[in-house]
């Protein structure tokens, strides 16, 4: 076996061989039981090291969509996986920027060590799946070798910094932020204030405001570039987040120059590792310390820390390298002068080939298919970076790659070597280049196949998309497998998330619809959850509602969000409504299966096994009038009715609640403050309403807003109390169905 730690001793630091030896020593102790699991837990995280599991779902390996084999045994099953069960590993790219070098080696590893498959995240990161723990020491080195590192991708800490895969040749950028990202990264990688967080903290720069490549507002601190007397620094963006319930960014300074960039982000990881909350993990992100401070004070006492930091020159020492920092291409620009164009060319040129600032030079996109690249095509395209580039290949947030300071001349040449190894597929930052999170394939967490209606979702659209009215070509579709919102549902056209329903029995996958968000001014608006559909009624979903918008639109000028803001939700919710209905499982089965999973559709593998049901019940009643109430709350905001909607929100909390009670109890109070003592009396505190991974929190919107009913209504927070509303009721489904699963084996337990 080869001892890659003596082979490569002299290319790594001293300070990161360190910390992979120690971390060798610890798998080592956790196999002797010498370590404690919370511990090891936290160790691997910071690491890069997550479990996963394996139940569900297809994967496409770059190339084509293959189902996974359902492995069995202890160490292969769901969300109670081993420690040392195959799992994740997640790499960190700064602000995507990877050269070929790195390339090869990523390739090399997915070969030797995973699945021989790229996954390119939404945060700009790479992935490997089915990794073995043991492994990871080995891997870790040999990325460290070529300038890479995994450490701090995952656990409580300052993850990859993002930012715009054009910085530096956009046409509308301010400045190039690529050196400020890069600088961030390396500042805050194993930062003493900043390793004990509560949860973890994500930044992400944009060189402008107009566009969508840095999606600022979703995130816990962002900078979107800007000049002032003629110097560099940013307009500053603190507390957002998507989540389950997400929060937009505030202004936290409309300019701070580019000196104080590191020591406002020191000041910050100070404050929130002294006041953030750690007991309560759903509470833990920066965005509720805000919320609770007040932007105000939160700034006030981040000020206050900075006036103390004693100096650091890594604050400014990058700032004198700047006019060195940029890219220098390995061609001469040039026009392609009539040059014949290869088969498919037109297509691809529209929509993957960006100009860049720079006269004669272009940026290409190549799309990957939910994120995946195989090794064969990462080695491949290694060699055409160095062909027509050189070094300037980044990822983006929409899990694909780009080539920068391709000469003009150069397209039909490099279009025709993309395409023989399959990754010329047009359509970047169309209706067919959608993101989607791991889902159900991977992810613990997962509820719905998120991957599996993408790939369906693309391959449905995809023969068509030429033909497609061009509003509805140029929308974006994401999708989430749970209401976590790792695939950016919150912020797409139309996004969905994965939920649950049962059936006479059977549990059904089901995804929120998701209208009204808004991609662009980074992440300029969130949108609202319209109704559950079943899964496999998505994609006719899709189709009913591009059609609807083109045939009602005022013009052809009136875009996709803007026809959605004008329109009432509810005639968008009437649209939706035939696909709600779910047919019985013996007249058509294929309900209760989810997309690329041939099996019966269980929430067992995250945690609650399969439960039964009723016909209908006055509690499945009750619940939908809930989700009514809910939706109306929606409508009353959209009319600027704050006080209505922020009503309504907590009236269909009440209403989900007395459903549940009703279930229990026949005679029930109908006073809010009762309903809401019995509540919590029967399903709070013992833990019955609790969801395995989420525990008490959705309980806690109901008691939190009975105890402390807000005042000064803006729309940020209405908005965020009708998404709590939402996320209860959804909670109350959950519950109901675990009810009726107890009651269930209460009564196999008589009949015996």
């Amino acid at each position: 076996m080869t001892n890659w730690k003596d082979i490569l001793k002299d290319e790594i630091t001293a300070e990161l061989s360190e910390q992979i030896d120690i971390f060798e020593t610890q798998i080592e102790l956790k196999k002797l039981e010498k370590i404690d699991d919370k511990i090891f837990a936290e160790t691997r995280l910071r690491k890069g090291v997550y479990g996963q599991r394996y139940d569900n779902g297809q994967r496409h390996d770059g190339e084509q969509s293959r189902e996974l084999k359902y492995p069995s045994g202890d160490k292969l099953k769901g969300p109670e996986t081993v420690w040392d069960a195959p799992g994740m590993l997640r790499i960190k790219i700064p602000f995507g920027g990877v050269n070929p070098k790195q390339l090869r080696m990523l390739a090399d590893l997915s070969e030797e060590y995973a699945d021989a498959v790229v996954h390119i995240t939404t945060r700009q990161d790479t992935q490997y799946h089915f990794v073995h723990i043991e492994d990871t020491p080995t891997i870790m080195r040999r990325l460290a070798a070529v300038g890479i590192t995994t450490h701090e991708a995952c656990g409580n800490a300052v993850r990859n910094v993002t930012a715009c895969p054009l910085s530096g040749v956009c046409q509308d950028e301010t400045f190039d932020v690529s050196p400020y990202a890069k600088a961030m990264a390396e500042f805050m990688l194993n930062h003493p204030d900043c390793q004990d967080f509560g949860r973890k903290f994500k930044i992400a720069f944009s060189g402008c405001s107009e566009h969508a490549c840095g999606i600022v507002n979703m995130h816990d601190l962002g900078g979107i570039a800007k000049i002032r007397d003629g110097k560099n620094g940013f307009e500053i963006y603190v507390g957002g987040g998507l989540g389950a319930v997400p929060h937009q960014a505030k202004i936290m300074y409309d300019f701070l120059a580019e000196d104080e960039i590191l020591p406002l982000m020191q000041a910050i990881g100070r404050v929130f590792t002294r006041l953030g909350e750690k007991k309560n993990r759903a509470k833990a992100r920066v965005k509720f310390l805000v919320a609770r401070l007040g932007l105000e004070e939160f700034t006030r006492l981040v000020e206050e820390e900075r006036q103390i930091l004693p100096h650091d020159e890594r604050w400014t020492s990058y700032i004198d390298e700047l006019p060195a920092w940029g890219e220098n291409p390995i061609k001469k620009s040039s026009s392609l002068n009539g040059q014949v164009k290869p088969k498919g060319f037109d297509q691809w040129q529209e929509k993957n080939v960006i100009s860049q600032r720079q006269e004669g030079y272009k940026v290409v996109v190549i799309m990957l298919p939910l994120g995946d690249i195989s090794s064969h095509q990462t080695r491949k395209l290694a060699d055409i970076a160095e062909k027509y580039i050189g070094d300037y290949v980044r990822t983006t947030v929409e899990q694909n790659f780009v080539l920068r300071w391709v000469s003009e001349s150069d397209l039909p040449g490099l279009y025709e070597e993309l395409n023989a190894i399959g990754l010329a597929d047009p359509g970047a930052g169309t209706i067919v280049d959608i993101t989607a999170c791991p889902g159900t394939d991977t992810c613990k967490l997962g509820i719905a196949s998120s991957r599996g209606l993408a790939d369906e979702l693309r391959q449905m659209l995809a023969p068509k998309q030429w033909e497609l009215d061009e509003a509805v070509r140029n929308l974006r579709i994401k999708i989430s497998g749970c209401f976590n919102s790792c695939g950016q549902h919150h912020i797409a056209d139309m996004g969905f998330y994965g939920n649950s329903r049962t059936f006479k029995g059977y549990k059904v996958p089901h995804f929120q619809v998701v209208l009204g968000g808004q991609w662009t001014n980074n992440a300029g608006n969130f949108g609202l959850a319209i109704g559950a559909v079943p899964s496999k009624n998505i994609p006719q979903v899709v189709l009913k509602l591009t059609d609807y918008y083109v045939e009602n639109r005022s013009s052809k000028d009136e875009s996709f969000q803007e026809y959605f803001t004008r329109k009432k939700k509810s005639v968008l919710k009437e649209q939706i409504q035939e696909f709600t209905e779910v047919p019985p499982y013996l007249e058509d089965s294929s309900f209760y299966t989810d997309w690329g999973d041939p099996r019966v559709f269980t929430l067992g593998d995250m945690g609650v096994g399969e439960c039964a049901g009723e016909v209908v019940s006055l509690t499945e009643v009750e619940l939908q009038s809930a989700e009514r109430i809910c939706f109306e709350a929606q409508v009353e905001l959209e009319d600027g009715k704050l006080d209505e909607a922020e009503d309504k929100a907590y009236k269909a909390m009440i209403r989900g609640a007395s459903a549940l009670l009703r279930k229990e109890f026949q005679d029930i109070s109908s006073d809010p403050d009762e309903i809401v003592t019995e509540f919590k009396q029967h399903f709070y505190d013992t833990k019955l309403f609790w969801d395995r991974f989420a525990h008490g929190k959705f309980g806690k919107y109901l008691i939190n807003r009975n105890e402390n009913p807000p005042s000064n209504l803006n729309n940020d927070l209405v908005h965020r109390k009708i998404e709590e509303s939402q996320l209860f009721i959804e909670a109350a489904h959950a519950c109901y169905a675990k009810m009726m699963d107890i009651e269930k084996k209460e009564l196999s337990g008589k009949a015996i």
